[in-house]
Parts: C-alpha cells; sequence; structure tokens
C-alpha cells in the first residue's frame, strides 16, 4: 500500500488505460480517435472544476457551491449576451470569471474572516445561488436562439480535433501547476492545510489562504459559467444540479487528501479523466441510463476506497517537517 500510496498518479493512469482497452473489446466504436477526443472535450470542464475545488480541499477546506455559481454565473452571462449579443468572445470569458471569483471571495471572506465552517458556508451559498438564478431568470430558461452567435460560436471551436474549452483547460492546469509549484503562495497552500500550527508558528495567515482558494476556486467555476452555458445553449436553475459531488470526487479519485495538505495537479486531471470515461462509456456499451449512476457510481466509490487505503500521512503529524514546508513558503 505505501508504494501504491507513493506511486497514485502511474497507477491511476494504467487503471484508466486497461479501463480503456477493456472498454474497447466490448465496444470497438470507444477507442476510435474521434471518440477519445470527445472524451477529453467531454471532460474538460470537469478538469478545471476539480482544480479548483483542489486547491480548496488542500486547505482543508470544502466548497459545495460550486455548481451553483457555475450555474448563476452562467446564467448572468446568458442574459448579458442576451442583450449584448455583438459583444466579443473574451469579453464573456472575462465578465464570467469575475463575476465567478467574487462570489467564491464572499465564501473565502465568511470562511477565512468570520471563521464560520466551510461546509455551512458553501452548503448555504449553494442554496443562495440556486435560488438567486430562479429570481433572475423569472423562472424560465434562455435558450440559444436568444443568446447570440458570438457568444455561443467560441467553445465549438476546434485545433487539432478539439474544443476550444479543452485548450482552456490544458492552460489552467498548467497554469495551477506553475502556481502551486514554483511559487511561495503554492507552497504556502500545502503547508497551510499540512499542518495549520505550523504555518502559524511561521508567520503564514490562514485566513488570507483561505480566502484565496475560495477566490480561485470561484473564478474556475465562472469560467466554466460561460462556457457551460454556451456550448449547451441554455442557462436555467438546474445546470450541474449535483455535480458538486462528482467534482469532489474527482479530486479524491486523484489522491487529493480531504486531511489537507496532500495533491497533484497531475493526480487530479487523471481523477477527473477516470470518471470522464466511465461517463463516456457507459452509453456506448447500451447500458441502461437506469443503471448508469449504479454503476459508475460503484467504480467511483471502489477507487475512492482503494485511495484511502494506500493514503498514509504520518509526516503530517511531524511538526518538525511541517515547519520546513512552511518556512519555504516564506522563502
Amino acid at each position: 500500500m505505501s508504494w501504491l500510496a507513493a506511486h497514485r498518479e502511474l497507477v491511476l493512469a494504467l487503471v484508466i488505460a486497461l479501463m480503456v482497452a477493456a472498454i474497447g473489446a466490448y465496444a470497438p466504436a470507444f477507442v476510435q480517435g474521434t471518440s477519445l477526443l470527445g472524451v477529453l472535450d467531454d471532460t474538460a470542464l470537469l478538469f478545471m472544476l476539480a482544480l479548483g475545488q483542489m486547491v480548496v480541499i488542500l486547505t482543508r477546506g470544502i466548497d459545495l457551491s460550486m455548481a451553483a455559481n457555475l450555474a448563476l454565473t452562467g446564467m448572468l452571462v446568458a442574459l448579458v449576451g442576451q442583450h449584448g449579443p455583438d459583444l466579443p468572445a473574451i469579453a464573456y470569458i472575462a465578465l464570467a470569471t469575475l463575476i465567478g471569483l467574487g462570489f467564491g471571495l464572499g465564501n473565502g471572506l465568511l470562511i477565512g474572516g468570520l471563521g464560520i465552517p466551510p461546509i455551512v458556508v458553501t452548503l448555504g451559498t449553494l442554496s443562495i445561488f440556486r435560488g438567486m438564478i430562479v429570481v433572475i431568470g423569472g423562472g424560465d430558461q434562455v435558450n440559444a436562439s436568444e443568446m447570440g452567435r458570438t457568444f455561443q460560436v467560441f467553445p465549438h471551436e476546434t485545433l487539432l480535433g478539439l474544443s476550444s474549452v479543452f485548450w482552456i483547460a490544458l492552460a489552467v492546469a498548467a497554469l495551477m501547476q506553475l502556481f502551486l509549484a514554483r511559487t511561495r503562495t503554492g507552497r504556502g497552500i500545502y503547508a497551510v492545510g499540512g499542518n495549520p500550527t505550523a504555518a502559524r508558528y511561521c508567520g503564514l495567515v490562514l485566513e488570507r489562504y483561505q480566502v484565496l482558494v475560495y477566490a480561485i476556486a470561484g473564478g474556475i467555476a465562472g469560467l466554466c459559467g460561460y462556457l457551460w452555458v454556451a456550448r449547451y445553449g441554455v442557462a436555467y436553475s438546474e445546470i450541474a444540479s449535483g455535480f458538486e459531488l462528482t467534482i469532489i470526487a474527482s479530486c479524491v479519485i486523484g489522491g487529493v487528501s480531504i486531511g489537507g495538505g496532500v495533491g497533484t495537479v497531475p493526480g487530479t486531471l487523471l481523477g477527473a479523466l477516470f470518471i470522464g470515461v466511465i461517463v463516456n462509456a457507459l452509453p456506448t456499451m447500451q447500458v441502461s441510463p437506469f443503471w448508469q449512476m449504479a454503476i459508475a457510481g460503484t467504480a467511483i466509490l471502489a477507487a475512492v476506497i482503494i485511495n484511502a487505503r494506500a493514503e498514509a500521512h504520518p509526516d503530517k503529524l511531524i511538526l518538525p517537517e511541517a515547519r520546513r514546508a512552511a518556512a519555504g513558503a516564506r522563502g
């Protein structure tokens, strides 16, 4: 189990490869090039959302409002597209990211500033965001015909057979990797989650990191809100309902510890890809919709159990090592 924990990304990649091969043996159409590229495209939004959730979990937090943030931001930007159909795509992207960041910042201020438990805050904002969609939209949905052409074109543009949504997800992943691995603030996120007491002794302000990570998660959720609505051509109150559990599962499957301080960008991406392969494979295998959720849930639960058994964190209890990590964050 210790070897498994040390090489979880490699093991997960092999599991995904074996899973794709097994599915391909049953349904050869699944392993065709266009089909596999479709899996990456369909999973691109989950890639980004899982990365946003990862930085929150690294600090021992949780954000249950990401999917609701996505839905509310998507509705707001769709309404902007309805009344300003000639705006360029970059304007919608920037606006959606800022709106989502604002919602995430509100979560962070409540959690870091007032000390309210993350699960309480984000469960509350989840309900608030969903309710606001109904109020703002007047109980109606915004359809593709009302959004304007430039609003919808961007997510469908392709490069090398992959949509612009995938390339944005790749850029987000690269930036997240650089941020966590190469900056003092990124290393500080790991230190804060690994041992908050040692981090405080080393001069790191936990509350600032909490505000930061929820703002990051909110910004990513907002960006995905525009991309989701523009891609699927509809904005309504139930967009991505329940998707927050899939986002969290992607992180846990990818080796992100709910206890904080442990997790990587490649592992999180593989966790999301694991779920993406399952979700895309079941319809191809002509599995009844009544069984699809049960099978997907069972596979996710099995992966989570394996990951939990492989996980061991005795080093997190060793104060000197945690202090060294925090000292590295201070530079």
